[in-house]
């Protein structure tokens, strides 16, 4: 499916010229021509969610956004994509930068926003001069600068490097870390909308997000709508890794069932059966292959206990032990947590040293009660969405797999 990546391998990712050919900067134009409240009205009629995981419908998002007021009003790209199993952002990136910028562009119009940023993960440094340069050709042509298409309308973009920090995707402690901070979230309310960036209102947004709106704008919304299902429409760019003969970056219209997504990836190596598979990243659920039929929509994994998240899929095979794989999930949310709040600091530690007691099949009912006790406290307490949502794996994995948590003794299933 080609309509967010529809430019991909149609020219190398760099050559301004080349993006115009491909009826680039259409989608700004034609948000010129039909005004910020009429394109915001657009992109609400798509039913565009955010792709960042978050899942917020966008169209609102920009609308709230419009109606915050202040003497500066910040778009920020979000490209810290630091989840293991994540890397379309990173693709869109490479392959399409000019279709995200014209994406913010048409964001900031909207939003009446004459500030951007990109914030871009320390790691996709490679990246950080394509970046640089594509923005400069840009403005160069007039799609960024003073008076963009005689329109009146004036939008600067930068490009700022994250410390490769996992919480930093969070708004707010994205915020902090560009302000030169630890990057930590703060307390809500106020949101980041009304009090972000320099305590001014910010709007911050997902790469895939961005180009999304640039790909529905372009080819309108009902050829958005027309892909998918009608409660769940458009497509999602997806990043299939793991046990997988061809990993990569795929994308599919919602309502594929998950097992036809992963025949995209032509199944798994060395013909073995699939063990288990994380779907939205590192606090995405985890899934038996039993639970593969279920269409890849929003409803459909919300009744698995599972969610769209960032739109990894990570496959395991038959010979991976799932304590094993939670044990990993778990060492990067303790070396990730930025420490600020108990539950998520403290939690995740204490969930570290019950795994173990699985694993050796040492735990006891209290230790049961214990781990459950932690992830509806880490649930319900955390400062963040990071916090929040790093018990779902171990929730999911205790739902499916209750044979791999083994009590100590006569080893009686739980």
């Amino acid at each position: 499916m080609k309509f967010i990546t529809a430019n991909f391998d149609q020219y190398d990712g760099k050559d301004i010229q080349a993006y115009i050919g491909l009826d680039g900067f259409s989608g700004l134009k034609k948000a010129i021509e039909m005004g910020p409240l009429a394109t915001i009205e657009e992109v609400k009629e798509s039913g565009l969610q955010g792709r960042g995981g978050a899942e917020y419908p966008t169209g609102r998002k920009i609308e709230q956004a419009r109606i915050e007021k202040a003497e500066r009003k910040f778009v920020i790209c979000n490209a810290d994509e630091g989840e293991p199993g994540t890397f379309k952002d990173r693709e869109l990136i490479k392959k399409d930068i000019y279709q995200l910028i014209e994406g913010m562009i048409i964001v900031a119009y909207c939003a009446n926003a004459n500030e951007g940023v990109i914030y871009c993960r320390e790691e996709y440094d490679w990246m950080h001069e394509h970046i640089c340069t594509s923005i400069l050709k840009c403005k160069e042509m007039g799609y960024l600068g003073d008076n963009i298409l005689d329109t009146g309308f004036s939008f600067e973009i930068s490009l700022f490097s994250g410390a490769g920090s996992y919480v930093c995707g969070e708004g707010f402690a994205m915020c902090e870390s560009m302000e030169g901070k630890s990057g930590r979230p703060r307390s809500k309310p106020p949101y980041v909308k009304q009090e972000g960036y320099l305590n001014y209102p910010t709007l911050v947004i997902n790469v895939e997000t961005l180009s999304a709106i640039t790909a529905i704008m372009k080819f309108g919304t009902s050829n958005f709508t027309d892909l998918g299902t009608p409660d769940c429409p458009g497509t999602k760019v997806i990043s299939i890794s793991g046990k997988v003969n061809k990993p990569g970056v795929y994308e599919v219209p919602f309502g594929k069932t998950l097992e036809e997504i992963i025949a995209l990836a032509e199944g798994v190596k060395g013909d073995k059966r699939i063990g288990f598979v994380q779907i939205g990243g590192a606090s995405g659920g985890i899934l038996p292959e039993s639970a593969l039929k279920t269409q890849f929509t929003y409803r459909e994994l919300k009744s698995k206990q599972v969610s769209v998240g960032s739109g990894a899929i990570v496959v395991a095979d038959e010979d991976d032990n799932i304590l094993d794989y939670l044990e990993n999930v778990g060492q990067f949310f303790i070396h990730e947590s930025c420490g600020k709040c108990v539950p998520c600091r403290e939690g995740n530690r204490q969930l570290e040293i019950l795994l173990g007691k699985f694993k050796h099949k040492t735990a006891t009912i209290d230790d049961v009660k214990m781990y459950k006790d932690i992830l509806d406290m880490m649930s319900e307490a955390s400062l963040c969405g990071s916090g929040r949502t790093e018990p779902v794996p171990f929730k999911t994995a205790f739902t499916y797999f209750e044979d791999a948590f083994a009590l100590g003794g006569s080893h009686e299933i739980l």
